[in-house]
This record gives C-alpha cells, sequence and structure tokens, in this order.
C-alpha cells in the first residue's frame, strides 16, 4: 500500500469514527507505528485532522481563552444546573475556596448557607457577589488581576495559601483529558490552581460536557487529583466510565 493509498483509509476511518489511534492503524495497515505519525504529521499540515497524543482527530483538541464576560453567555442553563448540584457537597465545611471562571461563579448565586461559612477566592467577582450575604466571610486572594478572568494570581496570591487549608475547592477548567488531565488556558492561573488543589481536602471539578477531550495550555492536576466531577447530561457514557475507572465520582446535573 502507498502513502496515498494509506492517507485515504486514514481519512476514511477518520469520517467514520470521528478519531484515528497509531496503533490500530499500525496493525491495519502492517507498517510501523513511526510511518503512520509521518502520515498524520502530513495530513495535519494539509489541514485534514488534528493530531492528539496517540492518533488524530477532527476535532482540534486545544482551547484558546476566552473573556470572562463572553463565557458566562456559554451554556448558561448547564451551568445552572451544576452550581445547584455542587452546593449538596459543601455538607458540614466551614471553609472552603471557590475558584475563577463562569461555571464556578454560579455556585456563588445559589449560596444560602445557614451557618457560617468562609469562602476563600482569587475572584473579585466571586467576592463581589457573596461580601453581603448572610453567615458568609469572604477571604479575598490578592495579587495581580488578569483582565481576561477578573482573578488575581501570582506570587503574592500564592503566599497567601501558604497558611491555609480547607475542606472543598470548587473549580473550573477549560479542559479535561485522560491523559493530560485537567487544564486552563491562562498559564499565570495554572499555579495558583495547582496550589489551590494541593491544600483542599475535597476537590470538586465543575465543567459542562464541552470540556471533555479538550486542552488548555497550562495543566493544573491529573484525573487521580480529583475526587468529584459535576457536569451536564451531554457528556458520553463511555468518558463517565473511564473518570470512575481512575476514582473520580461523576455527578450528573439534571
Amino acid at each position: 500500500m502507498n502513502i496515498t493509498d494509506r492517507h485515504q483509509l486514514i481519512l476514511q476511518k477518520l469520517q467514520e469514527n470521528g478519531r484515528v489511534d497509531i496503533q490500530e492503524l499500525s496493525d491495519s495497515l502492517q507498517v510501523s507505528g513511526v510511518t503512520i505519525r509521518k502520515d498524520l504529521k502530513l495530513l495535519e499540515e494539509k489541514k485534514l485532522l488534528f493530531r492528539t497524543k496517540g492518533g488524530g482527530s477532527t476535532q482540534n483538541p486545544y482551547t484558546i481563552e476566552r473573556p470572562i464576560n463572553e463565557k458566562e453567555f456559554i451554556k448558561t442553563e448547564e451551568k445552572k444546573k451544576i452550581a445547584k448540584a455542587a452546593v449538596a457537597l459543601i455538607g458540614m465545611n466551614d471553609s472552603i475556596i471557590i475558584g475563577s471562571g463562569t461555571t464556578v461563579f454560579e455556585l456563588t448565586r445559589v449560596l444560602h448557607p445557614s451557618k457560617h461559612l468562609t469562602v476563600i477566592t482569587p475572584a473579585l467577582k466571586v467576592a463581589m457577589e457573596l461580601c453581603n450575604k448572610p453567615f458568609v466571610d469572604v477571604l479575598q486572594i490578592g495579587g495581580l488581576i488578569h483582565q481576561s478572568s477578573s482573578s488575581a494570581a501570582g506570587s503574592f496570591a500564592e503566599r497567601l495559601l501558604d497558611d491555609i487549608s480547607c475542606g472543598v475547592l470548587f473549580v473550573g477548567v477549560d479542559g479535561i483529558d485522560p491523559e493530560f488531565g485537567l487544564s486552563i488556558t491562562n498559564l499565570a492561573e495554572a499555579s495558583l490552581n495547582m496550589k489551590m488543589i494541593n491544600l483542599a481536602q475535597t476537590v470538586v471539578v465543575m465543567a459542562d460536557s464541552s470540556k471533555f477531550d479538550r486542552r488548555g495550555i497550562g495543566r493544573i492536576c491529573s484525573l487521580e487529583q480529583v475526587d468529584y466531577i459535576i457536569t451536564d447530561n451531554l457528556v458520553a457514557p463511555d468518558t463517565v466510565r473511564m473518570l470512575t475507572d481512575r476514582g473520580v465520582k461523576v455527578i450528573i446535573a439534571e
């Protein structure tokens, strides 16, 4: 089989399944993995596919950064449902962290504790929404405010977290990938997210189904570091099984 025939077969499989696997192609075409990788590179250069780890896909696995005032109008109903499901995970904890992002911000709208709760956050919008609510004390993490997210990051913010522990972290992400883990598109905030993940007893990821099989530029943790993922009912059953097998509890917000 010559290179043209291989490319036609690869594109045919890609059209049928939406993705191809290097090992499967190598076995079926009886050529080396190196040859298949070269084929995928050529096809990507022709803008016929996107290379992914271990194969290729029709969908771009990389997500771009969008300003917060644009993201708040995307998947709004799904975000509201996810936020309502997240409230139940606060339980008896008296301190939580709410990260930045439009999905976790929705948690602030439905948060009405009946007892004292301290909320630690780097996000200005979160602090403003909660600062006048009964029984809520807000600890605002300071630092350089990034315009795209209206949230603090950097060394000042991270130093504040050195002496803090909390029960639950509610964090938003831009990408959830089985191999790359959880990621965001704002590289400056990735380090702060990693620190928040390490100090929380329970890590809850709030992400709609569009975030799966995507990658942002900044990796913040592996799937094994996550306790819960709350998402909407459009998530693929295979994805739920994969997450469960990796030890993550998946909550489908109805």
